[in-house]
Formats: structure tokens, sequence, C-alpha cells
């Protein structure tokens, strides 16, 4: 007889023998398949706000939706969002902080399992029209107020980027940084369009001249991006006061320490702050410390082989 099979009297199946000798590396690589099956998205955060050096206000605004339970992360996951009201315009903490509320308490009321992609777009426009309509409120007469936003949901292996004006989002993979989102801004055009250099862009006086925000018009557009996640990944989100004062060299450098998460966001808007401190600096840090492995279908997850 095949010493690694038998055929039961009752099914004609051969049916697997594990010998002593084989036990223990069975026994090893059933509990490392029971491990992978039940790992899950799993994230650490951090976040700071600072006034500056100059501004006696801060117009930021952060926030953050954690879920409660195994199920709910599986079912709508994390959502961190950052947003800088639009200096020149009157109230632009009222839009800031409008918009991050409207964010964070909509995402959970959202149907079980809704696709990122298309959520996240829908949930700026309800923000939006939040921003807009207080603007119109008695206690505002109708001064106009706006605000840029960045905002991040993670669920699975997967994280989905909103954005609109010039707060931003970084990944940090490996120890090198990439900027995912591309600032709507007048210099910004230009530079896409070949008529002045990246680096005459960052030095531009007038490169924080907005062609997009949230609140302004009745109607916004925000680009998205979905990403891919990998254990050890970080994510930036943040405003203008700390990306126009670090490269993309030091950021990098100074989240893959090996340090808590609240302190690397301390040190991030510290730094910051310490080259300027002209503008409110805001951070959020995400460290993803694992991923749930899976495929989408028709914008459904399945579980990927082992």
């Amino acid at each position: 007889m095949d010493r690694n099979f038998f055929r039961s009297p009752r099914s004609p199946d051969p049916v697997p023998v594990i010998l002593a000798s084989e036990s223990h590396s069975f026994l090893q690589t059933s509990k490392k398949y029971l491990q992978a099956a039940t790992l899950m998205l799993d994230v650490q955060f951090g976040q700071v706000s600072d006034f500056g050096k100059v501004r006696t206000n801060n117009e930021d605004a952060m926030g953050s939706f954690i879920p409660t339970s195994r199920r709910q992360a599986r079912s709508h996951g994390y959502l961190f969002a950052v947003a800088d009201g639009v200096g020149g315009m009157d109230y632009g903490e009222v839009a800031s902080a409008t918009v991050v509320k409207t964010l964070i308490e909509e995402f959970p009321k959202a149907p079980s399992a809704t696709m990122l992609t298309t959520l996240m777009p829908r949930l700026i426009e309800q923000a939006n029209a939040a921003v807009h309509d207080c603007s119109l409120k008695p206690e505002y007469q109708g001064r106009k107020m706006a605000t840029t936003l960045v905002a991040c949901a993670l669920r699975y292996n997967q994280a989905v980027v909103s954005h609109v004006g010039d707060s931003r989002c970084y990944l940090i993979r490996n120890g090198a940084a990439r900027q995912v989102t591309q600032d709507h801004t007048w210099v910004n055009e230009q530079r896409k369009m070949g008529l002045i250099t990246a680096q005459e862009a960052a030095e531009s006086d007038s490169r924080h001249v907005l062609i997009r925000s949230v609140g302004k018009e009745m109607f916004v557009s925000p680009d998205t991006t979905a990403l891919t996640l990998l254990a050890g990944d970080v994510l930036v989100l943040c405003t203008d006061g700390l990306h126009d004062e670090m490269d993309e060299e030091e950021m990098a450098w100074i989240v893959s320490q090996d340090k808590k998460i609240d302190e690397i966001a301390r040190e991030l808007v510290a730094r910051a702050v310490e080259v300027d401190g002209n503008d409110n600096t805001t951070a959020q840090v995400i460290r993803v410390r694992s991923v749930e492995q899976v495929g989408m279908y028709r914008g459904r997850p399945y579980r990927m082989p082992a």
C-alpha cells in the first residue's frame, strides 16, 4: 500500500496519512495558514496641528473614523481627513471644520461594502453642499467660505484618496516618499502644460492660487486615486504648511524612524514650523501594520487563495 494514502472502505477517494515524523511540519504549516487567513487591515495613526509662529487662529481641521469591530472594519473601513480653510476668505475655520465633520459623520452611514471609489467623491459632494449651505446662514451673512480637503479611506488592502485643492497625500514605502495627489493650483496646471518647471512651480509666489476648493461653488469635482497597500506602508495627509517646508526625502526619513506614530506626527509638524511657521501646519500619519489580501471582481472583494 502507498505509505501516504489509504482508501476508506466507504470512500474511493484517497485519504492523506500524516506520519509522526511529518506531524510537526504539518502543524506549523497549518498554524501559518490559519494566521494568514485571519489577518485583517490593522493601522496605527497619529495627528498633530499647530498654529505656527504667526497666525492667532487655526483654520486647519482634521478628523478620523475608526471602526469599532472587525465586522465594521470589513463593511466600511477607516477614514482620515485633513482640511485647510482658504485664506483671503471669511470663516475658513468654519469651512474646514464643516467638511471634516460631514465626512466623518456620513462615512459610517453608507451601505455596507459600498465601493470606496464611488463613495469618497459622493461624500465630498455632500461636504461641499454643507459648506455652501453654511455660508447662507444668517450668522455668516452670505459671506463666501471655502477649504481644501484630502481624505483617505482604507479597507482590506486598499486605500482610496480623494482631494480638492492643495492639501496632499504621500505614500512612504521602503524608505521612499511619493506624492499621491496633484495640487489643484494655477501653477501646477502651468507645470503640467510644460510652461514652467517643477522647481519654478515650487518657488512661485502664486503657488497657492487654487483652481478648485470645497464650498466656493455649488458643485465640486474631486480627484480620486486607489492604492494597493502593503504591510509597512505609511500614508501622510498634510496641509501646505507642512509640504511647503519639507521635501520628500526629509519626510521619508522622519516617517521611517522606529518611533511611536504620534511622535513621528509631532516631529513632522515641529520640523515644518521650525523651518518657516508662517502658516497653520497639520499632519495625519497612518502606519499600515497588516492588510487583508483580497481581489476585486465587479467591485466586490473576494479572498485570494493562500
